[in-house]
């Protein structure tokens, strides 16, 4: 999840002439208010402006994040995002519009991790379809693609296949006489974060991880080919250190804990040679979240301080809400009710802020469900199961039926909630619910949880609903 703020500007696609139409006769200001008055209408929340205006209209945001999507298809029924000038949300899912000197800004939706391979595909004009099937068919398209693009074939021997020796062996001659990476290189890195994002929001991490962590590969490969402009640089730097996150947390939810604490070291470093405190962040942000969940809750209140370190000039109050959510979740890990309640406190206090345009793309998926879902963690490792399952409910009936994973997640939470208080038919409910949303996904850290919720549940294993879901487990739980 989870996953500084991304990539790159981008390319602009021109004014949004579609989207200004719709304003009508309307003044930018005048057209904000109506917008917020349209969110309250239907229980969002959006900092709207005529500043956040003249920039749709200008084409900087080329999507909306979720909040603005849902807000826009009420105020104008029966039109889409496209009728509206919008991009498809696939195109520029984690673009993050930056300033030079590291701000975060833009307004798109963020998720986790895929291919550099299949991007660079992409930007040689071919279509990129989400099929997890593709995987090794696109490795082998990007290895021809990055054949073809200069010094980009340095990192041909990453991708395997069968002229993979062919290219190792060729590969020290064409790097010699390549050109030095340029803007089409940086950006293929940076949809690469995107595509990688939004396979791991439908489809989870398993199945992911090893073609993506070729794609890391080679993005520092990339890198360490060098550029003449600092721009290009800074594009290279922020993408290779949102892929070796985005990488990371494939490890992670995998449950290869050792590789995604080495992806997120690398991050962290990549970010403090780039002197990039919202990739810091990020990186930290991460790591707290591994710590909790490899058991190491010191580690992760340390990280998570440090990230709001790395992130208190950024301007983002529902990046700090995160990172202080993973403090709550170390502390819970310790044992330690009270700080734990002061850092949930914190969080609600900074998530109450609301949204601005320096919430970085990546963290799209952080609204009140997923809040709602790492409250019921802490209540969770506190023992405290009538609360946790309190929240994790409130926390499926709030998410976003695009996180399909995290749908599954926080189910799954419910699920062994319930079965800690020994309600077995709530929780086989839950637990069943869990199964199904898990045929589109491939997540070892949800499995888990679901073995725990098992465990407590097979002293009512003669109950009809528990010998239900018991009996639809995998065979590994």
């Amino acid at each position: 999840m989870a996953s500084s703020p991304s990539a790159s500007r981008g390319s602009r696609r021109g004014p949004n002439t579609a989207f200004r139409r719709l304003r009508g006769t309307l003044s930018p200001g005048e057209f904000a208010a109506a917008v917020r008055r349209s969110a309250r209408e239907i229980g969002e929340q959006v900092s709207c402006d005529a500043r956040y205006i003249g920039r749709v209209e200008a084409g900087e945001i080329q999507c909306p994040n979720y909040a603005y999507e849902r807000v826009f298809l009420h105020m104008f029924p029966g039109y889409s995002l496209m009728d509206m000038g919008f991009a498809p949300r696939e195109s520029v899912r984690g673009r993050a519009a930056r300033t030079q000197k590291g701000a975060l800004g833009g307004d798109d939706a963020p998720i986790h991790p895929v291919l550099l391979q299949t991007e660079i595909r992409t930007a040689r004009g071919h279509h990129w379809r989400i099929d997890c099937s593709k995987i090794d068919e696109e490795s082998d398209v990007l290895r021809r693609a990055f054949m073809t693009s200069g010094s980009a074939a340095l990192a041909t021997v990453s991708f395997g296949g069968p002229a993979a020796g062919k290219a190792s062996a060729a590969a020290p001659t064409a790097a010699s006489s390549a050109r030095r990476v340029g803007d089409s290189e940086a950006e293929a890195v940076e949809r690469a974060v995107r595509h990688i994002r939004l396979l791991d929001d439908r489809h989870g991490a398993d199945g992911l991880y090893k073609r993506a962590g070729d794609s890391l590969r080679a993005a520092y490969e990339l890198l360490d080919a060098g550029t003449h402009r600092r721009a290009v640089s800074d594009r290279l730097h922020a993408g290779a250190g949102e892929l070796a996150i985005s990488v990371g947390w494939l490890a992670h939810d995998s449950g290869r804990f050792g590789d995604a604490r080495s992806h997120y070291a690398e991050a962290l470093a990549t970010a403090r040679v780039a002197g990039d405190p919202a990739l810091e962040a990020h990186a930290f942000c991460n790591t707290a979240f591994l710590a909790r969940d490899a058991d190491r809750p010191r580690e992760a209140v340390r990280a998570a301080q440090a990230g709001q370190q790395a992130a208190k000039h950024l301007g983002s109050a529902r990046l700090l809400s995160l990172l202080t959510l993973r403090e709550a979740g170390g502390w819970a890990g310790l044992g330690d009710r009270t700080a734990c309640e002061e850092a949930l406190s914190r969080a609600h206090t900074l998530f109450g802020s609301g949204p601005s345009d320096a919430d970085p793309e990546w963290m799209s998926f952080f609204g009140e469900a997923e809040l709602e879902g790492l409250e019921a963690q802490c209540w969770s490792a506190l023992g405290d199961w009538g609360r946790a399952a309190e929240h994790a409910r409130r926390a499926v009936a709030l998410q976003d039926p695009h996180f399909v994973r995290n749908t599954a997640l926080f189910t799954a939470e419910l699920a062994g909630d319930l079965a800690a208080q020994r309600r077995p038919d709530e929780a086989a409910d839950a637990g069943s619910r869990a199964l199904a949303l898990l045929g589109p996904v491939q997540s070892t850290r949800i499995r888990a949880m679901l073995e725990t919720a098992a465990k407590r549940l097979r002293p009512f294993a003669e109950e009809r609903s528990v010998a239900a879901f018991l009996g639809h487990l995998p065979r590994t739980a």
